[in-house]
């Protein structure tokens, strides 16, 4: 039996593989697999910004993938969910396994931009 894709569930995935899609925010989600770190753990982590890893910490929050909690006078941020951090280990496994393709994909660049690096239309 063919199922065929119900069109606001496939958009609220995509809004979902957005929030891992930005740099910042999967750098950040990446340092948090090691457990929970405050905001100035999470910048000399990841080497952004504060005012950056606070943006996406916000972002993040909101959308359910992360979660503070108070520890004295301290804020401590951790993935809302273990299958946040299985989600990314899944991530690891499929790409060690189609890197190559990934890599060599023109479509989107490395820095996550989605700006296309390959040849402009027309071109070769």
């Amino acid at each position: 039996m063919l199922m065929t894709a119900n069109p606001r569930a496939i958009g609220l995935k995509a809004k979902l593989f957005r929030g891992f899609a930005d740099p910042s925010r999967l750098a950040i989600l990446e340092t948090l697999r090691a457990g929970p770190l405050t905001v100035t753990e999470i910048v000399e982590a990841t080497g952004l910004s504060q005012s950056n890893v606070s943006n996406h910490l916000s972002c993040l929050h909101d959308c359910g993938l992360v979660v503070r909690e108070q520890d004295g006078r301290h804020v401590r941020y951790h993935p809302s969910d273990k299958r946040v951090a299985a989600l990314l280990r899944l991530a690891d496994e499929l790409l060690a396994d189609v890197a190559k393709g990934v890599y060599a994909c023109t479509r989107y660049d490395l820095a996550g931009t989605g700006r296309n690096r390959g040849p402009k239309r027309g071109e070769r």
